[in-house]
């Protein structure tokens, strides 16, 4: 929930600076209209990103204590970094975003939204570099039982990381552009749009053939780097055993553990060499080389390809929309009603999309906490399992009134659009 939260505020918050810039350059012209109804969106995600986020804070501290302690060297500077760039946004431009839009200067309110769309930016940014370091901890060795920094250059600058935070930025902006895309298509098939929803349909669109050109780039690179810095995620995720053997892809089957095996449905003879790790000579590297620490093949297996599923559904989606608008211009209106009620669920599939890529990168790390060297098992704290059960109901109980209050909002407010609320003797 908070990774969901978190990227489509920062996506909006790029997307609000067009918007505004270009309502600055044409204040008389629908940008100023688009602004103002995602601003609301980008609020609420905003928030809910915060909100969302504290639970997992509190996480560390009391399921993974050990982790905390023995990643401190690591984690510390990354965690702080994030945090002060998080509040440092939110304390001096979000209330200038919010509210100041009537008491300051087009050209001032223009620079406080770039930067809080820069400072999400640069959060999420220390998250990710956490988030592969875990992945593949290099730049740091673990000594005494703790992670001591040896260089920080091979920690943040390294091939990996630039390929996650592409797969993060490809996923979000992904996300939103769907968004965009069905929230205006729902308008258009209830009520001529104005000009300010149709330039969000069309920069919807822009915004998601962009990003799926880049979600599937670094959903490759993401591939190969996983192959190369944990080879046994990578032959989870495609469904090979053994190793040395000619691997084919499949398309649909079951893994199956006690057999060490995967029994297939549906084959093809495409040779995913290319996302599996290598020995050292050059040898596919299978499963059987991970021993009895294996991670979770069964459900990496599938959320591999529930992710091309999904990205490949929403490629069609997108495909279909722009060669549609291509023949018949990019206006909602013209569209069939067909594809505006299938654009209506774009949003849903782009959030599909991102969580599938995500958790597939993300589960990838157990049985470990750090890729190779730290345990699950060693870092997890002795909490009884009603207390478990308890806390666990809680958390899904109020992610589910946060879900729903934010379902709530954007059907509002894409049902009402853009009210003028104006007081006696305020500028216009």
């Amino acid at each position: 929930m908070h990774v969901l939260f978190a990227a489509l505020a920062m996506a909006l918050g790029w997307i609000l600076c067009v918007f505004r810039f270009r309502a600055w350059k044409a204040p008389d012209t629908g940008w100023t209209t688009a602004y103002r109804f995602w601003v609301r969106i980008f609020a609420l995600s905003f928030f809910l990103a915060l909100a969302t986020a504290l639970p997992v804070l509190v996480e560390l501290g009391t399921l993974w204590p050990e982790l905390i302690e023995r990643t401190g060297n690591v984690a510390g500077p990354l965690l702080a970094f994030g945090l002060t760039t998080f509040f440092v946004t939110k304390s001096l431009f979000m209330g200038v975003v919010l509210f100041g839009q009537r008491r300051v200067s087009a050209k001032a309110h223009f620079c406080a939204v770039l930067m809080v769309a820069l400072g999400l930016t640069m959060t999420l940014f220390w998250a990710v570099v956490l988030h592969t370091w875990a992945q593949a901890p290099v730049g740091a060795g673990l000594i005494d039982g703790r992670y001591q920094v040896y260089e920080w250059n091979e920690i943040i600058l390294t091939p990996f990381v630039l390929w996650r935070s592409a797969g993060f930025v490809a996923g979000a902006f992904l996300f939103a552009g769907l968004l965009l895309l069905g929230v205006t298509a729902w308008q258009a098939l209830r009520r001529p749009l104005d000009e300010g929803e149709r330039l969000s349909f069309r920069m919807g669109l822009l915004l998601s053939v962009g990003a799926l050109m880049l979600y599937w780039a670094a959903f490759d690179g993401n591939a190969r780097m996983v192959a190369r810095y944990q080879p046994a995620v990578a032959a989870a995720q495609v469904g090979v055993w053994q190793s040395s053997a000619t691997p084919t892809w499949v398309w649909l089957g079951l893994p199956r553990l006690q057999e060490r095996s995967t029994e297939v449905v549906w084959a093809s003879e495409f040779n995913p060499e290319r996302w599996l790790g290598k020995q050292a000579d050059a040898s596919v590297a299978g499963l059987d080389l991970a021993g009895d620490l294996l991670p979770p093949v069964v459900l990496l297996f599938w959320l591999l390809r529930a992710a091309l599923l999904a990205g490949g559904l929403a490629s069609l989606l997108i495909i279909v929309t722009l060669l549609v608008g291509l023949r018949q211009g990019f206006e909602p209106s013209r569209q069939p009603k067909w594809l505006l009620r299938v654009q209506v669920w774009a949003g849903s599939l782009g959030a599909l999309t991102w969580l599938c890529s995500w958790n597939l990168s993300d589960l990838g790390r157990s049985p470990y906490l750090v890729w190779g060297t730290l345990l699950q098992q060693d870092a997890l704290a002795s909490v009884a399992p009603a207390t478990l059960a308890w806390v666990l109901a809680g958390a899904v109980a109020a992610y589910a009134v946060m879900l729903t209050g934010f379902l709530q909002m954007l059907w509002h407010a894409a049902r009402f659009g853009v009210v003028p609320v104006r007081k006696p003797g305020m500028r216009p």
